[in-house]
């Protein structure tokens, strides 16, 4: 809140918070250019203009949303400790992103819609926090590579595969669930499998 702008009643806090959640919806299923202001609107049991009291554009619902939910989407990458165990760290940061997926399927739709359409609203983020914060940690996996207490890996791509390979049951959804069939879970099975798979890729 800059200075001089008053605090946001009761109201308006729920009001904000109701646009923000159904913007998520509507976001996430439909992309930033197939989703409409009414459709937040409608979704948020607001009208038009009361919506756009609020905020000026869809746009700035928008970039609101993935600046508001960054924070949340990168503390997993943040929380491996250089001084940990290698192979718990990287392991551990792969449970946690999968676990998101499971937990948080909007927002990696959300996050995956943005960067598809080159990340028009969000590139300084990308630009900014997220590759400083890859960059700090991929240092950190070079050098346990260095040390032989991984194998010798491509930090950035092991990043990036536990970003393709954790997020994709939250992208593909219904494509996994389709394929597997209702009786099977998908997330405790994927967490089976990534991990046989990512503790024999790290093995010195």
């Amino acid at each position: 809140m800059s200075v001089g702008q008053r605090p946001q009643t009761r109201i308006q806090l729920r009001n904000t918070k109701a646009i923000l959640e159904a913007a998520l919806d509507v976001f996430s299923q439909y992309g930033f250019r197939g989703s409409t202001l009414d459709q937040i609107a409608q979704a948020a049991g607001l009208s038009k203009p009361n919506l756009l009291y609020y905020f000026p554009s869809k746009e700035a619902i928008h970039v609101a949303l993935l600046s508001g939910l960054m924070e949340v989407w990168l503390a997993p990458l943040y929380a491996l400790d250089a001084d940990g165990d290698p192979r718990d760290e990287i392991m551990g940061y792969m449970r946690r992103k999968l676990e998101m997926s499971r937990e948080m399927p909007r927002e990696s739709r959300l996050f995956a819609n943005e960067v598809l359409q080159g990340a028009p609203r969000f590139l300084d983020g990308i630009e900014g926090e997220l590759k400083t914060l890859v960059d700090a940690k991929a240092a950190i996996i070079a050098t346990w590579s260095q040390q032989g207490k991984i194998a010798a890996i491509d930090p950035y791509h092991l990043i990036f595969s536990i970003w393709s390979l954790t997020q994709h049951y939250a992208d593909f959804d219904v494509q996994v669930r389709t394929i597997l069939g209702p009786k099977r879970d998908s997330f405790a099975e994927a967490e089976t499998f990534l991990e046989t798979l990512f503790s024999r890729l790290l093995v010195p």
